[in-house]
């Protein structure tokens, strides 16, 4: 399987779940960064963590699917 049908395939509803909390992260964290008021270094360092953090979730979440795939199917022989 590669990456573009893993992509298609659907996703299990515990990931869905992760996925959007990640969306969400990803979100509050890139609102932060770029507020037009200046905040103190450590609030942007923590939400360029939850940027980077909420973006890797959504990706890894994404590519989740559901169902067992035949194992013969990607040995080379």
């Amino acid at each position: 399987m590669n990456v573009i049908q893993r992509f298609k395939e659907p996703t299990p509803k515990f990931f869905r779940t992760l996925r959007n909390i990640g969306i969400a992260l990803a979100t509050a964290g890139g609102a932060i960064i770029a507020a037009p008021i200046s905040m103190p270094a450590i609030i942007v360092t923590i939400a360029t963590y939850l940027t980077v953090a909420g973006t890797v979730a959504t990706a890894v979440s994404q590519a989740v699917v559901s169902g067992e795939e035949d194992e013969n199917e990607d040995e080379s022989p």
